[in-house]
């Protein structure tokens, strides 16, 4: 019987997509054969629910199969998954980077340190992403603020960045293999450059990618604190073409108490305020947002200022997500929002969010536009609207097209 190369299930963010892929390397050169590594993510109940659903299936599925469990979930809570008979090792987050993990012989089941001791993010440099048209690469990694309602820093540690150099060696290494646009993640990437000598920027590192590797079409940023864009990243908005009119903001709500109560950096003019700046650079740039429904104390009232905001600020991809209490956080002890509650507010959320990004692709009709294919000719063009081709084209090309209309989630379009 052949013997298969390991497979790796992510769950979760764009950095969990990265440093699969980071894995799958690790394990093929280890040698590491017939087996399902799963990357777990911790921002909601529901997400680890999945995981361990996953976890049993895949079980049942796949009887002699080594199964490995990694990712925040994972770090957070090792002890859940070694409860589980059916996971054959458990490894933390920063454990599940370093090659030698993989080649490591298995009579240790359980290998997860503490997080909060790692104080370097190493470079991984990888040739491409299995099964992406873009590549995410890893700039910043770990969190060193305690939003009330997160988790996160836990599974991460504290906020740590990777040299530009060896940012500049990886977006060099993606574009030689024939990508058009990469993506620069992190768990918190404003924070970026804090712990490297100097104390580079965000858009200081930005500002020197752009420089170093001119041959770079299309650059995008993961989800951005609305108050940590410093003097080099607003230049960049303002000027740099191949950086795309499409931001992410970690928004979470548009009431300035439930704001504060979360422990955020912004209030809700300082989100009105930063879209506003933008749109004098970019006019038409587009805005996706993080938010949570049914945070603890949450009122109808304060509910409906972010549902208000979402149309003050014109946001159009919205990753909506009803409060998750989180064992060890804060906001777990507030006074509890009901869940059903929470759930039919998210609904409500998720209802404005289809009006949004259906009001969004109408404005983008009868445009010129160049898109990144990814797969059955769906791309999605600057602003991240989707689009589907007329022709035959590969995962990854870069393709200039004219929109035509809107049908049913995106755009149809021509070549023009």
């Amino acid at each position: 019987m052949t013997k298969q190369d390991a497979q790796v299930v992510t769950f979760g963010c764009r950095l969990n997509i990265y440093e699969s892929e980071v894995m799958r390397t690790h394990a093929k050169n280890a040698g590491l054969e017939d087996a399902i590594i799963f990357n777990t993510c911790a921002v909601t109940k529901e997400s680890e629910r999945q995981a361990r659903q996953a976890i049993r299936r895949a079980r049942k599925e796949n009887p002699n199969a080594k199964i490995i469990v990694t990712g925040c979930s994972a770090q957070i809570s090792p002890e859940k998954y070694a409860s589980m008979p059916e996971i054959d090792r458990i490894i933390g987050n920063d454990l599940k980077l370093k090659a030698e993990t993989w080649g490591l012989p298995g009579e240790e089941r359980v290998l997860v340190n503490d997080i909060m001791s790692v104080t370097e993010t190493a470079g991984h440099l990888i040739e491409g992403l299995e099964g992406h048209a873009r590549a995410f690469i890893q700039v910043q990694n770990g969190c060193d603020h305690r939003c009330t309602f997160c988790i996160i820093p836990y599974g991460r540690g504290n906020s740590r960045s990777v040299p530009i150099g060896e940012i500049v060696d990886q977006v060099r290494k993606l574009v030689i293999a024939g990508y058009h646009e990469v993506v620069l993640t992190g768990v918190d990437v404003t924070s970026y450059g804090a712990d490297l000598p100097g104390q580079p920027s965000l858009g200081q590192m930005i500002r020197r990618l752009f420089a170093l590797v001119p041959e770079l079409p299309r650059l995008r940023l993961s989800s951005l604190d609305p108050v940590e864009i410093d003097d080099d990243l607003w230049r960049l908005i303002a000027e740099e073409p191949r950086l795309m009119p499409h931001l992410h903001l970690s928004l979470q709500a548009g009431d300035d108490m439930i704001l504060k109560r979360m422990k955020r950096r912004h209030l809700r003019q300082d989100v009105i305020d930063v879209c506003a700046r933008v749109r004098t650079y970019r006019p038409d740039t587009s805005f996706g947002a993080d938010i949570i429904a049914g945070f603890p104390t949450e009122t109808e009232s304060m509910f409906e200022n972010t549902l208000d905001i979402v149309q003050a600020c014109d946001l159009t991809f919205l990753h909506v997500f009803p409060y998750s209490e989180r064992d060890g956080t804060p906001a777990a002890k507030m006074p509890q929002v009901d869940p059903a509650v929470r759930k039919e507010r998210a609904g409500r959320l998720r209802a404005l969010g289809q009006k949004q990004f259906t009001s969004f692709l109408s404005r983008h009709q009868h445009q010129v536009r160049h898109v990144i294919v990814e797969q059955n000719n769906i791309g999605r063009t600057e602003h991240f609207a989707p689009v589907k081709m007329e022709g035959i084209f590969k995962p990854g090309d870069l393709v200039k097209v004219m929109t035509g209309h809107v049908q049913d989630d995106h755009l149809t379009a021509k070549v023009a």
